[in-house]
């Protein structure tokens, strides 16, 4: 565990519902709570209220609790900040304008970045936990020309999306996240030929992209490899 003064990568957690002085399972290896990820020290608090229906069908009352639970991080030593849901973009602004640390909300702040590394008839994918929220507000595409250049497809139905709609959330099996996706990639993919790289938005979604680049062929981007590149950044 980090000390109060060690340079660390504070995540902002969603809620999930552990008793007071209950152990939370150790971070599997290649997820975003796992220091190995980036050999670095990871922190995190819980955004209070923050549960994953809530972040992800957008909730602005949710907005100082991020706010308060970033300055912690900060407090504690965190030297870049991230969360634990793609869909926290919706408070990027209000938390970077509350600390002095660079803050990486989600996976889609990559969006534009990529999109200048295809050819222009290539496409990007999105693959989303859920689909029906993923929307023109977190895509952050105003160019109407580039914005027909990304697809998004959602694992909305799935078991890691049915379980993580709970609360608590129950744990799912990497291997049924990864069932999920890799359908979402293939209808994604039959639907759009054009599809040269895919962009995971959920933070759950790292722990099958070896798998996902294995069976594609395709480049893969995920929360990890946003916060890597911004811990390259600061250390």
């Amino acid at each position: 565990m980090a000390s109060p003064s060690q340079r660390s990568l504070g995540i902002l957690n969603l809620e999930r519902g552990m008793s007071p002085g209950a152990t939370p399972r150790a971070p599997l290896p290649g997820s975003l709570m796992n220091p190995t990820t980036y050999n670095f020290p990871v922190i995190s608090e819980t955004v209070e209220g923050a549960w994953a229906d809530r972040v992800i069908r957008g909730d602005p009352a949710l907005e100082p609790a991020y706010i308060e639970a970033a300055r912690r991080l900060v407090e504690r030593g965190a030297v870049v900040i991230s969360s634990n849901c793609g869909f926290s973009i919706r408070h990027q602004v209000a938390v970077a304008e509350s600390v002095n640390v660079p803050v990486v909300m989600s996976s889609l702040l990559l969006l534009p970045t990529l999109l200048r590394q295809l050819p222009r008839l290539a496409k990007l994918a999105v693959l989303t936990a859920d689909s029906n929220h993923c929307g023109e507000d977190l895509l952050g595409i105003d160019d109407p020309v580039e914005r027909t250049r990304v697809v998004v497809g959602g694992t909305e139905g799935g078991k890691f999306w049915q379980n993580e709609m709970k609360r608590p959330p129950p744990l799912t099996d990497v291997a049924e996240i990864e069932v999920d996706v890799v359908a979402c990639v293939a209808r994604l993919r039959d639907a759009h030929p054009q599809i040269a790289v895919l962009l995971l938005e959920c933070t759950g979604f790292p722990l099958v992209a070896p798998t996902i680049r294995r069976v594609t062929g395709l480049p893969v981007y995920d929360i990890t490899t946003l916060c890597q590149l911004t811990l390259a950044s600061v250390i």
